[in-house]
């Protein structure tokens, strides 16, 4: 069974069963994604971590399908319904909606009309009438099952009661026949209209989703921003939506299967088959396609998400720097934290540059005390309320032009500062200091600081809270180790929050090390983390390679090289007449070794080749250098913008339908998919990154709906000014643009589809129908 699921697997990602195989093996053997893909490269064949974490994902969605259809196989089995030509359908079946479909004449079900009309007496009158024979007149052959030719009394008064019993089993029976259900979910997945109109009397009260008022878009088609966007103003009660394809189409195609030629019996059978659509498949695969279209949504956001959140976590950090950090405010204040180079807080305060003449005096004597005092070399200004002004104070207080000043985007500080991690680390500190503080941590290290936030917290999602939890989480986990086992973390430095997402490692075992670094002093080498409680053989397998101790015993342990590897480095050293030390600051003698010496059955040149890399800049950082954004003097609100006005910016988001720019107005302005280039743009992360410096033009002020719209064209077209933004306002929580409706736009007129051909009649009851027969 594993090899056919490696096989299937194979083929879908276009890879060897080999590999995807051995990367089973790993991961069954508890090893994580990153150490697969920087350290089992000769047994992946160098499988990257999107590769590995696709293997293990859809491992568990076959995991999933393999337990339901045993569930289903015993379920069948206990009520003796399994037969071999059951067991081999359900053994083929290679999805859930497949498999369900195999069982759903089988399962359990309520009292239904067919169950009544079955309890009739009904079923042999639904078996002749569904054959359709030349021969067969429908009213006499009900006429039979009636009461007062039957002498029962079981509600059938008249023929018309006979064959509406009998529609509603025949009607049963389409709607539980695999091969219709097949034609009609295809048809509701990739053929249907995805339509919402507003609710009565929620005009008013839903204005936010006018947009959706009255709209109809491709449900193959429809971006995942608009779905999430209907989504959530039918859930919030403004909007109603429907997701169905042309109900002649679909009727088509039941016709198609089951009504045959011309017989009086035809027109029962073609009635029933309308009622089984309407009545029972229309809703269910609805039930379906909404599904699916969600799904598909999820995923594109999460996607979206996950990507962002990425960049964010490797933006480039300040470094060890001693940093004054500043949460703004006007009236009560800028809360000021003075951090050492290591992130300690040294010192804290409130100053009020804001309110008058004098406590702006008495602020500036206080910034110049503190840069002197604690030799600060940066100062990080959170770009929320007050913040631009607040950049400006600091600018006219004439400090060394070697000290920096940095907005900072503190989205999540306050999440933070009110956490219960937050109140561990500064106990006896209200949550204005801590945001400082994080405010500056996050300046000299973004990844180390946001990885204390809940990632949905942070701000660069799409309709995050709408979207499936649990695979956000799942997902937003995976790209946060991703970037810290990426990045490397420095284990005498670190806290237990970045420790805890090292390979191998999790909150108990970064809180041990915490503990032994505590008890013990700084590790002076990566052996001594054997002796942390708890951490084993395969936890420092697994780990050790992304730890950092930087000035220890072996200078190996400031690098990514795995321990399992320095023999090989030392026999490397040996061979050139030098010491580790020397090879890793000698490109002279490195550029001398002959990889291919030093293969084995375990270590091939890929990893040989990550070596050479790591000793060339042993332990380096992957993240790009920091490059300080200085925004236009003078624009600090959105009422300072005029259309035409160039100014300097950072993207903050990114969505499906483009990018939010902080220009430093407190109100981030969306550049539309369309104005992110010169050039045609298909995904908005081709062009821009979060965090990037980037030029842009106003376009358009929105002010009563707050919304800013932004270029970044050579050339903008100033005409087409463009001002709408996210649901609910210029947000950064998802968003909608698009053009007016025109021949082939969403909602414009389609052709209707031709009927199709019939085909050859399937009576899934043929059993049943000889039976009857005879």
């Amino acid at each position: 069974m594993n090899a056919l699921r490696y096989e299937k697997i194979a083929f879908e990602l276009n890879i060897a069963p080999a590999q995807v195989q051995a990367t089973a093996e790993l991961l069954q053997g508890e090893a994580t994604v990153p150490f697969i893909a920087r350290y089992r490269k000769e047994a992946t064949g160098s499988l990257d971590e999107v590769a590995i974490t696709s293997i293990r994902d859809r491992l568990q969605q076959l995991e999933e399908l393999e337990n339901r259809r045993e569930a289903v196989v015993k379920s069948l089995t206990e009520r003796n319904l399994l037969t071999d030509e059951l067991r081999d359908k359900i053994a083929a079946a290679e999805t859930l909606a497949i498999l369900e479909d195999i069982y759903l004449p089988f399962r359990p079900k309520r009292r239904t009309r067919a169950t009544i009309a079955r309890e009739k007496g009904l079923e042999p009158l639904a078996v002749k009438i569904f054959a359709q024979e030349e021969n067969t007149d429908p009213v006499a052959e009900a006429a039979a099952f009636t009461d007062s030719v039957t002498g029962a009394e079981k509600g059938v008064e008249s023929a018309d009661d006979a064959l509406a019993g009998a529609r509603d089993i025949i009607a049963e029976w389409v709607n539980e026949n695999q091969e219709a259900r097949a034609g009609i979910r295809d048809l509701f997945l990739n053929k249907s209209t995805v339509a919402s109109r507003v609710l009565a009397g929620k005009e008013e009260s839903g204005i936010k989703y006018r947009d959706y008022y009255e709209w109809e878009e491709p449900v193959s088609t429809i971006p995942s921003h608009r779905m999430l966007a209907i989504r959530r103003g039918a859930r919030e009660e403004f909007l109603a939506f429907s997701i169905t394809p042309p109900q002649e189409t679909a009727l088509a195609v039941l016709e198609a299967i089951f009504v045959k030629g011309a017989s009086p019996a035809e027109e029962e059978v073609r009635a029933a088959v309308h009622d089984s659509y309407k009545r029972l498949l229309a809703a269910s695969m609805e039930t379906e396609a909404r599904l699916a279209a969600r799904k598909k949504a999820d995923a594109e956001a999460i996607r979206v998400f996950a990507e962002n959140l990425r960049q964010l976590l490797l933006a480039p950090p300040l470094g060890q720097k001693a940093v004054l950090a500043i949460d703004p405010g006007f009236r009560t204040g800028c809360k000021v934290a003075c951090l050492d180079r290591q992130g300690k807080l040294l010192h804290h305060e409130t100053i009020f540059p804001l309110l008058s003449d004098k406590a702006r005096d008495d602020s500036a004597a206080a910034v110049r005390q503190m840069c002197e005092k604690f030799q600060i070399e940066a100062i990080a200004v959170g770009n929320g309320t007050a913040g631009r002004e607040t950049e400006t104070f600091l600018r006219t207080l004439g400090l060394s032009k070697e000290i920096q000043v940095v907005m900072v985007n503190e989205s999540g500080a306050s999440v933070y500062s009110a956490s219960e991690i937050a109140r561990e680390e500064f106990p006896d500190y209200d949550i204005t200091v801590r945001g400082a503080v994080s405010i500056g941590r996050r300046l000299m290290d973004p990844l180390a600081e946001l990885v204390k936030i809940d990632p949905k917290a942070i701000g660069v999602g799409q309709y995050q809270h709408d979207v499936d939890q649990g695979e956000l989480k799942k997902c937003l986990d995976d790209v946060v180790v991703s970037c810290v086992n990426a990045v490397g973390v420095e284990v005498n430095t670190a806290s237990a929050q970045l420790l805890s997402y090292v390979s191998g490692l999790g909150p108990s075992l970064a809180d041990n090390i915490i503990k032994h670094r505590n008890d013990n002093g700084p590790f002076r080498s990566r052996e001594e983390l054997k002796k942390v409680k708890r951490l084993g053989p395969m936890a420092f397998e697994q780990a050790a390679g992304f730890l950092r101790i930087r000035d220890g015993v072996n200078p190996l342990d400031a690098s990514a090289v795995h321990p399992e590897s320095y023999p090989i480095v030392e026999s490397m050293a040996k061979d050139q007449g030098c010491a580790v030390a020397d090879l890793i600051s000698d490109e002279s003698l490195r550029s001398r070794i002959d990889l291919n010496k030093y293969t084995t059955e375990k270590i091939g040149l890929p990893t040989l080749k990550d070596i050479m890399a790591e000793l060339a800049k042993p332990g380096r950082d992957p993240r790009a250098k920091l490059e300080n954004v200085a925004f236009a003097e003078g624009i600090e609100k959105i009422t300072d913008l005029t259309p035409g006005m160039k100014l300097p910016g950072v993207v903050t988001n990114i969505t499906a339908f483009g990018a939010f720019v902080d220009i430093g107005v407190h109100q981030d302005g969306l550049v539309h998919l369309s104005e992110l280039a010169d050039r045609y743009v298909k995904f908005p992360g081709d062009v821009v990154k979060v965090s990037q410096r980037v030029e842009v033009t106003v376009l358009a002020v929105d002010l009563e709906r707050n919304r800013i719209s932004l270029s970044m064209k050579t050339k903008p077209d100033l005409s087409a000014g463009r001002g709408e933004g996210a649901v609910g306002g210029g947000s950064k929580s998802g968003g909608d643009k698009r053009g007016k409706k025109g021949p082939g736009a969403p909602g414009a007129g389609k052709p209707k589809p031709a009927k199709p051909e019939p085909k050859p009649f399937n009576n899934p009851f043929a059993n049943a129908l000889n039976k009857f027969k005879k």
